[in-house]
Order: structure tokens, then C-alpha cells, then sequence
């Protein structure tokens, strides 16, 4: 019989998770976080010099294919329309991303119609590539050599501090490119922005009776004894005290500025050479069109590896890596009355409607074992641990 749950982490997640085992199986947790506030790098809040609201650990835009994930971040909040339209800085001027009609034509000086600017970037393309074995050579085979050193690999080498040949072919399949002069980043149907910022929809589906919150509080093993079952979305070698070593990460940091009116024109400007340090700036008003301030905040982003004490971003999963994972998920396998869910704890690169469409699918597959007198699932099962 479940009486009381532990889950580790309230970020959307856990946050999600607790609610769901709360709203449909009944299930009261305590959620706990190391941190002094819920919604984890999602976490948002009004400076206090500007009153601009301020994505603390980098911008989130919300986007997502899966109308049951919309309605249900809908339930918390109001979410107003919003369209992430990157562009890129780099010594030729200032370019449209993702890579789309006009950044062609712009940047190679035409005046291509769908059809033939789809005809000429595959002139460009290296042909002699068969299967792409790492990022550099899909990128070459996918948009030619031009498009590929303007735009992705001196970004890639600065985010990732590695030679993209290092990096697998599937990073650049996220990236996509339009023979139509669309430039919103994303593709999915459902976008948009919460009017009160993340951290207030996360403490809406926190509100809930049989839900408890503590925060400022790290997990310890032997809080264990004390609950049913133990859901952790914390990063998996932590759990295990880097007993075989740590996964690798890279972790980004900013240089605040603040000044009056309009610094750049947009929120974020990518700048993929070479001869700057850093890799975009994001300018946090104008993630909130609808706000009106008189002055603004920019924040100049650079990537450097993950240390000790640094907060893990993005995975880089090197095939080092990947064989670190398998052998924490096999430790975990082993674990009794332990459940791993989240990116970290699964070591993926996820977006948001990611996160929490898994949290609400793992809850009913947990729900669904605990009804049947089954064994618990350990990771969700697209982990593709």
C-alpha cells in the first residue's frame, strides 16, 4: 500500500509528477529542493531595480506538439502569445534564425524563390558524405560549408568546448531550415509565454492539499525509510555520490548590464564567431512584449564546462558518457523503492512540454503498477538509457 511519497526536486518534474500522483492516484509527497525556490532553472522573478521579469537561469520559451501538455500548463496560468525569432550576429550583419528564406538570400546576395533556393543550398551540400558520423559532417551535408562556418561552428566549439566533429550527427537534426521566409524558431503549434513567469505556474501545481514543499533541503539517503517510494530528478551521478565518476556537462553564466530604453531590439541575438567570447544575449522585457519599461536588462551568456558547485545544463553525452550512464542505470536498476524521472536524472538534453508530457505520462504508468501490484518502473520508458 502507498502511504506517502518522496520526490527530489521541484522543478517541473517533480512538480508535475507530485500533483498528478495527488490529482489522480490520491497520493500525498513531500517535495524537496536544495534550492531556496521551486521551478528550478525555469525559475522566474521581478528585478527589483527594473520590474522586469527575468528568466534567472536562461531564457525558457514554451512550445510544445501535444495539445494535452498545453492545457495542462494552461491550468495554472495564463499563457499569452509569444514567438521566439532569433538572430544571429556575425561580421556580415545580422541574420534570421533558424536558417529560412531570407537568411539565403541575405546572406549569399539572391533572390531565390522556395524551389530554387532549395536546389541551390543542395549545390552546396558535400555530396561525397554518405551517413553523417558526427555534427560537422551533417551540418556539411545538410546546408554546405558557407552557411556551416558562418552560422554553427565556432557557436558549436563556444557551447559545447569541443571541436564539432566531436558531437554527434543528431544535434544538428533539432535545427531546422524553411524555403519559406517563416522565421519562428520553432515549429510547434502551441507557443507561448506565462504572464507571471514560470516559477508562479509551478507553485500553482504545487498548491495542493496532499502535496508538502520544503526547500532549502538536500536529499539524504536515509530519508528514504521514512516514505513508500522515493522519485528522484535530481542528476543520476549525484545520487550515487559520483561514485564511478562524473557525467559531463556544460553549465552557462552571464554579465548583467542594465541601462534605459532599448539595448538590442529583441530578446535573443546568437553570435556564432569566433572573435567574441560569448555566445547570444538575451534581453528579458522583450520576452513580455505586453510589459511596458522604461529601462532594460541584457545578459551576455558565455559556456564553459561544468564544475564542482556548478549547476549542470546541458548533457554532452560523449560516448564516454554514454557508457558512464549505462553503468549508473544499471546501479540504479538495483536500487529498491527508487524511481528516476526528469533530464538530469535521465541525462537528456529535454524542452519544457518534454519534461512535463513525460512527468504526466509516468505518473499514470506508476499509478497503473501500484494498482496492479506490479514492480515499479525505474525510468521512464522513451529514457533511451
Amino acid at each position: 500500500m502507498i502511504h506517502r511519497v518522496l520526490i527530489v526536486g521541484s522543478g517541473f518534474s517533480g512538480a508535475v509528477l507530485a500533483r498528478q500522483l495527488a490529482d489522480l492516484g490520491g497520493i500525498s509527497s513531500l517535495v524537496i529542493d536544495s534550492r531556496n525556490h521551486v521551478a528550478g532553472n525555469c525559475h522566474t522573478e521581478r528585478d527589483e531595480g527594473t520590474g522586469i521579469l527575468v528568466h534567472r537561469y536562461g531564457p525558457h520559451i514554451f512550445h510544445t506538439d501535444r495539445a494535452d501538455v498545453w492545457a495542462y500548463v494552461n491550468r495554472f496560468g495564463e499563457f499569452r502569445p509569444f514567438v521566439n525569432r532569433v538572430k544571429a550576429s556575425i561580421p556580415r550583419g545580422v541574420f534570421s534564425l533558424p536558417i529560412n528564406l531570407h537568411t539565403i538570400n541575405q546572406f549569399f546576395g539572391k533572390r531565390l524563390n522556395p524551389e530554387e533556393a532549395r536546389a541551390f543550398l543542395q549545390s552546396k551540400a558535400d555530396r561525397g558524405i554518405g551517413e553523417p558520423a558526427n555534427f560537422e559532417e551533417q551540418a556539411l551535408k545538410f546546408i554546405g560549408r558557407e552557411l556551416y562556418e558562418a552560422f554553427f561552428q565556432g557557436y558549436t566549439r563556444k557551447q559545447w568546448g569541443c571541436e564539432p566533429t566531436e558531437l554527434p550527427a543528431s544535434i544538428l537534426t533539432r535545427l531546422p531550415v524553411r524555403f519559406s521566409y517563416d522565421d519562428n524558431y520553432y515549429n510547434s503549434p502551441f507557443q507561448g509565454m506565462p504572464a507571471e513567469g514560470y516559477t508562479e505556474i509551478v507553485r500553482r501545481i504545487l498548491d495542493h492539499e496532499r502535496i508538502a514543499l520544503r526547500l532549502e533541503t538536500t536529499y539524504d539517503p536515509a530519508m528514504a525509510g521514512e516514505f513508500s517510494h522515493v522519485f528522484h530528478t535530481g542528476p543520476l551521478d549525484e545520487y550515487f555520490r559520483h561514485r564511478l565518476g562524473r557525467l559531463s556537462y556544460r553549465t552557462v553564466f552571464w554579465e548583467k548590464s542594465e541601462s534605459t530604453g532599448d539595448f538590442q531590439g529583441n530578446a535573443v541575438i546568437n553570435y556564432p564567431g569566433m572573435e567574441v567570447a560569448h555566445t547570444r544575449v538575451h534581453e528579458h522585457k522583450h520576452f513580455a512584449p505586453w510589459e511596458k519599461h522604461e529601462k532594460t536588462l541584457s545578459f551576455v551568456e558565455y559556456s564553459k564546462e561544468t564544475g564542482e558547485g556548478d549547476i549542470p545544463y546541458y548533457p554532452k553525452r560523449l560516448s564516454g558518457d554514454k557508457e558512464l550512464l549505462a553503468a549508473y542505470a544499471a546501479l540504479a536498476r538495483g536500487e529498491e523503492r527508487v524511481s528516476f524521472l526528469g533530464r538530469l536524472a535521465t541525462y537528456r538534453y529535454m524542452d519544457m512540454h518534454q519534461v512535463i508530457g513525460e512527468a504526466m505520462d509516468f505518473a499514470s504508468d506508476w499509478l497503473a503498477a501500484a494498482a496492479a501490484g506490479t514492480p515499479f518502473p525505474v525510468f521512464p520508458p522513451k529514457s533511451a538509457l
